[in-house]
Formats: structure tokens, C-alpha cells, sequence
């Protein structure tokens, strides 16, 4: 009877300790919890990007950085093979929370790049949030994505972080280009009501108004809108010294083409946002596109010229956009930050603690990046921003990038060493 009761204890021993290891094994104490992947399995990250429509080219330049900081590591890191998992964000609202959705439904996911519009972000970031995830975006700059304060406007949660310069940032220097480069004394502004081109035109009309500068319109056209002749004929009236137009193509083009057309801007000039500064708004534009000033990164150094080189070895031309630079870092500091909390198991899976992650993302401090040395802020307006906003310039557009496939076009002014005196 004692045998067999020493027996059963035994037992019972044995399977206790077992449990208690398998326990040891599984066990995740992160706060958010943790995205395991088991042994011999990937490391999944996401992407959400702008696949299809007019400015897939965004998109496509985006993922081209992607791939080559991924090419650069030989799509391995902690041993493991890295598997990109790509979604289309497209430019709307709508597409970035698809996007998110089929990303926070995998739970083998370990972190999202993307998306490349602030509109498509505003409609990923909850879901991301609410999954406990991490989104770096490399070409955002709607000030309300790095605001937390949701009374005035903002709409920053917990997991979004990104590597292109805050909007504020940009309409800061825009405005002090227009008033002290360009000499203009009044200004007007028009966005599509997207948040990436309102947000940078109220930060251009507020610093251009703050400087004593005239703000003599603020407008908006509609996405799809191609007759312009209306709110060009009503800018008209005030004839400003220059439009601060960030659309994006094909609106854009109509713009610009239209507006050589309307009596009373002949002198006129037009500064474009970023979200022109391709190589096909001058070739759609055509002869109207000569003397457009447009905002766009401007990345260089030894490290971006291999970049560069890579590029063209791989894809056969040159990057179709400017924040693939932005792309490459923001997936760098992913992957960084992924290798720094990596629990590894005995089984042979690995952990990574979402919250963790959160953290070691919020922790990048000078870190050494293609466009600059990245240091990520938790304070608002500027909640999640890594960018150190130099890698940014103003490039006049000339007949070599509207007949000869000249691009990127001359820089009139860079931000990191032009001054104003």
C-alpha cells in the first residue's frame, strides 16, 4: 500500500515539475503581452504602405528602403529569417484600418512600418494601439499624429512613432523660406482636407502670420477635383506673392498647369509640399512646373550614397520618391529595438514583450540613421517623432526634370546649413 502510494506521489511529482516547466517556458509578463515565434518560424514585420492609385510611387519607395535595410541584415536577424508581410494602405482613412486590421489579426507580427499618408494613419493607429502594437511611419507629418491632446485636434495613442519631421516643423521653415528667401510679403494657402496637407498649411499660414507676413487665403479643393479655375480666380483677388499648395498629385498638376491661365498671379510663385516632389509631378505638369518650388527630404553622407548605389543595383534607377531614407531608418530601429527584448526560450521560440517593444522604440536615443541622428520624443505635440528634422530642403523645379528626366531637381535652400540673415 505505501509502494503504491510513494508511487502515485512520484507521479504526481513528475508531473507537477513538467507543468512547472512548461509554465517556465510560456510564461509572458510584459504588460501587453508578448508575440511569441516558435522555433524555426520567421520573424513577421508588417508593412502598410500605398500599393495602388495615383501615388503608388510613395508606396513603392518606401518599400524599397525597407527591402534594402532588410538586405542589408540578409533578411535574418536573432537567427532567424525575417518575413515582410506587406499591406496596401492606400491614401485614405479607410485603407490604413484595413491595412491594420489583416496586421493585428496575425498575432506572429512583431511590428508595422508604414503608413506613407497621415490620413491612412489615422485610421491604423487605433487598431495598432488597441493591439498592442508598434507602427513606425516614414513619411507622415501631420502635427495631429504626434498631438495626444484629442481636445485640440490631436490624435496620437501608444505604439505610433515615426521617422519623417513633424509638419509643425516643416511649415516653420517654409513660411521663413517664403518671407526671407523669397522676399513675399502675403501669402495663401490650399489643402484637400486630408490631414498631411491641412495640417502643414495651418502651420505655414501661422508662421508666415506670426512673422507679420499677410495670410490673405485659406482654401481647400476636394481630392478629384481637376477644374481649378474657381478658387484660383478667388486667390486671385489678393494677388499674394506666393500659394504654399501641399496636394498631392493629380490635383496638384491641375493646379499649377491652371493657374499660368489666371490674370492676376502671373508673379505669383508656388511652393508644393512634399507629396509633389516626385519625379512625375514636373513630366504631368509639363512647362507650367518650370520655377515650382517643392519641399522635399534631402538625405546624403557615405552611408546614403551606399544606400544609393544599392538602389540602383537592385531596382534598376533611382528612387522614385525621397523617404525611402526614412523607411531604411525606421525599419533599422525596428529591428534594433525587436533584438534588445528578445526573450529567448528553451524550447527554442522567442518572445518579445509588446509593451517592451513599445519602450525600447520610445527609448532610440542618437541613434545613427541615414537622415540623421534619430532620438524619439514622448513629449506632445511631438509624442512618438525620432526625426531630427534636418534632412529637409526646397528644390526649384527647371526644364531639365519637366523634358530631360533630370531628378532630383537643384536645391534651392537646405535646412541643415542655409541660414537666414
Amino acid at each position: 500500500m505505501l509502494g503504491k502510494y510513494l508511487r502515485v506521489c512520484s507521479a504526481l511529482a513528475l508531473f507537477l515539475i513538467l507543468v512547472s516547466q512548461s509554465a517556465a517556458q510560456a510564461v509572458c509578463d510584459d504588460t501587453l503581452g508578448c508575440i511569441e515565434v516558435e522555433p524555426d518560424e520567421p520573424i513577421v514585420v508588417g508593412a502598410m504602405l500605398v500599393v495602388s492609385g495615383a501615388i503608388n510611387y510613395l508606396g513603392e519607395d518606401t518599400l524599397g528602403g525597407i527591402e534594402l535595410a532588410l538586405l542589408a541584415r540578409d533578411y535574418t536577424l536573432l537567427d532567424r529569417e525575417i518575413e515582410l508581410v506587406l499591406e496596401d494602405s492606400l491614401c485614405t482613412a479607410e485603407g490604413g484600418q484595413v491595412a491594420a486590421q489583416r496586421l493585428a489579426a496575425d498575432p506572429t507580427v512583431a511590428g508595422a512600418i508604414g503608413t506613407n499618408c497621415s490620413s491612412a494613419a489615422q485610421g491604423a493607429m487605433p487598431i495598432i494601439s488597441e493591439a498592442g502594437m508598434v507602427m513606425i511611419a516614414p513619411s507622415n507629418t501631420s502635427p495631429s499624429l504626434t498631438n495626444d491632446d484629442i481636445a485640440s485636434g490631436g490624435s496620437h495613442l501608444p505604439g505610433y512613432f515615426r521617422t519623417s519631421q513633424n509638419g509643425l516643423i516643416e511649415g516653420m521653415r517654409l513660411a521663413e523660406f517664403a518671407m526671407h528667401a523669397l522676399g513675399a510679403e502675403s501669402l495663401a494657402t490650399v489643402h484637400d482636407g486630408d490631414p498631411y496637407t491641412e495640417g502643414l498649411a495651418s502651420a505655414v499660414a501661422a508662421t508666415f502670420a506670426d512673422l507679420e507676413g499677410a495670410v490673405v487665403f485659406e482654401g481647400a479643393v476636394n481630392k478629384g477635383d481637376t477644374d481649378m479655375a474657381s478658387i484660383l480666380t478667388e486667390i486671385a483677388v489678393h494677388q499674394p506673392d506666393v500659394i504654399y499648395v501641399p496636394l498631392f498629385e493629380p490635383e496638384s498638376n491641375f493646379f499649377a498647369a491652371q493657374m499660368q491661365h489666371i490674370i492676376g498671379l502671373e508673379d505669383t510663385i508656388i511652393i508644393g509640399g512634399a507629396a509633389s516632389f516626385s519625379s512625375g509631378f514636373p513630366e504631368n505638369t509639363g512647362q507650367a512646373a518650370v520655377g515650382i518650388y517643392v519641399s522635399g527630404p534631402l538625405v546624403s553622407g557615405e552611408a546614403y550614397d551606399k544606400v544609393l548605389a544599392q538602389w540602383n543595383e537592385e531596382y534598376g534607377s533611382d528612387p522614385p520618391s525621397g523617404y525611402h531614407a526614412h523607411a531604411y531608418d525606421a525599419t533599422n530601429v525596428l529591428l534594433d529595438a525587436l533584438e534588445s527584448v528578445a526573450l529567448f526560450q528553451d524550447d527554442g521560440s522567442i518572445l518579445f514583450g509588446r509593451q517592451a517593444l513599445r519602450d525600447a522604440v520610445a527609448d532610440t536615443e542618437d541613434y545613427p540613421g541615414l537622415t540623421g541622428r534619430l532620438t524619439c520624443r514622448e513629449d506632445s505635440p511631438f509624442a512618438g517623432d525620432c526625426s531630427p528634422g534636418t534632412a529637409l530642403a526646397v528644390f526649384e523645379i527647371t526644364e531639365a526634370e519637366v523634358f530631360d528626366d533630370n531628378w532630383p531637381p537643384p536645391v534651392a535652400w537646405n535646412f541643415a546649413v542655409d541660414t537666414f540673415e
